[in-house]
């Protein structure tokens, strides 16, 4: 079902033809939602339990906001 919403949400994004002013009130609208204090903390619940569950089979990527305020991934620091 996530699945399913954000291939929606993304082909709306893509194919929107309401132009770059609704383009970029979507994107602040996802920066919000994701830089909330909540939803950071449910995310890194969510790291978590997936990380007791892969192990380290699977290194995690962190998007963090670069000195231009644009996101970029950065591989997450793994423990020897």
């Amino acid at each position: 079902m996530k699945t399913f919403l954000l291939g929606t949400a993304v082909g709306y994004v893509l194919g929107a033809r309401a132009g770059r002013a609704r383009y970029e009130q979507i994107v602040r609208t996802y920066r919000k939602v994701a830089d909330h204090p909540a939803v950071q903390g449910a995310a890194g619940v969510a790291r978590a339990k997936v990380g007791e569950k892969m192990g380290d089979r699977v290194p995690f990527v962190r998007a963090t906001h670069g000195t231009d305020g644009q996101r970029s991934s950065e591989p997450r620091a793994t423990q020897a």
